[in-house]
């Protein structure tokens, strides 16, 4: 019996192909904003050694710190000393802080500071790091409210810095070559977007514990809750567990969906949407539901039609009906359904991709690659902060996709339609969200 053939995109191993660059041209078509950062010059050649500060160095912060190593690591920082333990062994010379705010005043030579801290205190390091010229790498979500991403947007703007999100698939040359052909018309114009995750793996749907815990001696709880509004020590919050709460994360659409929306949003070039509307296990005040179902529905752009993009999280996932292709339907996973066919993704990333129905392109090439390909997505940013160009996921990009996404939080919270003005950065129809959408800081840690 032979095998079918089918179009199948498959990632090499390293996440990138060993070939040469394609285009040395800016990325271009895909909206100006993945290009249209700053070009930062260092007055410095790319072989000198860039001076970074981590913040939240340790958990994922550890593995951020290794892949900008071949740089100077000067500063670590972290609340809690037996999380940041392994980073801090590592790089011995490093000056150690518990305190972002005195790393910054005291670091004179830093250029770049690398930001891995959880959801609530991304923009509070970033910002105040961007308002002294310092270059951005920052987790993903980018931000924990809309208004932040908006702000953190326009900090890389007026301070001219080089900055990336961690959404590390926008680096591969699978997600790249996903978005060259839904640009050029693969599968036809695309109308409907379905995209599903197998988040949370962490406890959601709770309500506060009531009886504080005492707070552990390697821990500074007043500096790990930072801007969020203060609440007695429980260890249901962290190390880990706080993505699920909404006070310091964002929940399964948050943390997931800036990966696995980002190249179907890059390559349908998605702007504002006009609605968003979520149905949910159900929500209270403290943390984000055990299921939700999200829909956005975005308006034409230009000769390219509205879509509707619906999100699933907790066990929910798209009708049969949707994902009828598929033999096994796995946990997480991306469905672009256009006029001529379909681009399916399994995985979180977007690096692997096949098109559907199999008969129609099992001998399609598609068009020469035009997006310039990445030398790794660390390296991006690293090359940018020198003065090449910028990452792909520079906050022009980034922070907008964070803003867009973020509007499911909201949605959630809201408990109805929400319709959307985008440019004003309001809901017409509910101005409760607004709450929401910009929640504040603690009294102390404000931004603005």
């Amino acid at each position: 019996m032979t095998m079918k053939k089918k179009f199948v995109y498959k990632q090499d191993a390293q996440g990138v192909t060993r070939r040469e660059f394609l285009q040395s041209a800016a990325f271009a078509g895909v909206g100006a904003a993945l290009f249209s950062g700053p070009n930062i010059l260092l007055g410095q050649s790319p072989n000198n050694k860039l001076n970074i500060g981590v913040v939240g160095c340790g958990g994922k912060g550890s593995s951020d710190t290794d892949s900008v190593s071949s740089e100077n690591i000067v500063a670590l920082c972290d609340v809690d000393e037996n999380q940041a333990a392994g980073t801090f062994k590592k790089h011995p010379k490093a000056k150690k802080y518990k305190d972002f705010r005195k790393m910054l005043d005291n670091e004179k030579s830093l250029d770049a500071v690398v930001v891995s801290t959880p959801d609530h205190m991304h923009a509070p390091v970033a910002v105040n790091a961007m308002r002294r010229g310092l270059h951005i790498y920052c987790q993903k979500p980018l931000t924990h409210s809309v208004f932040e991403a908006r702000l953190m947007r326009q900090a890389a703007r007026k301070y001219n810095v080089a900055t990336q999100m961690g959404n590390q698939g926008t680096a591969t040359d699978g997600l790249r070559r996903a978005v060259e052909l839904l640009q050029a018309g693969a599968i036809g114009p695309v109308h409907e977007l379905h995209v599903w995750s197998n988040r949370p793996i962490w406890p959601q749907g709770m309500d506060r514990p009531e009886k504080p815990m005492p707070v552990p001696d390697h821990l500074d709880w007043d500096l790990w809750i930072g801007a969020a509004p203060k609440r007695p020590y429980h260890e249901s919050y962290c190390p880990f567990n706080w993505r699920g709460w909404q006070d310091f994360g964002t929940g399964a659409l948050g943390d997931m969906a800036c990966h696995t929306v980002n190249m179907p949003f890059m390559g349908l070039m998605l702007g504002y949407p006009t609605s968003i509307e979520a149905v949910t296990s159900g929500m209270n005040r403290e943390s984000w539901p055990k299921n939700s179902k999200i829909n956005f529905k975005f308006p034409k752009r230009g000769n390219l039609p509205a879509v509707d993009f619906t999100w699933y999280d907790g066990g929910n996932k798209p009708d049969r009906k949707i994902t009828k292709e598929l033999e096994n339907v796995p946990g997480s996973g991306c469905m672009v359904i256009g006029e001529k066919g379909k681009l399916y993704s399994p995985n979180d990333y977007g690096s692997d991709f096949t098109l559907f129905p199999e008969k129609d392109f099992a001998d399609y090439k598609g068009p020469e690659p035009w997006i310039k390909r990445s030398p790794g997505h660390y390296k991006e940013w690293l090359e940018a902060c020198k003065g090449g160009k910028p990452a792909m996921s520079n906050f022009d990009y980034a922070a907008k996709l964070t803003e867009i996404i973020l509007l499911g939080c909201v949605a959630m919270q809201v408990g109805r339609k929400m319709e959307w003005d985008g440019e004003n950065m309001r809901s017409p129809n509910c101005p409760e969200a607004a709450q929401f959408i910009n929640p504040g800081w603690r009294q102390g840690w404000e931004l603005v």
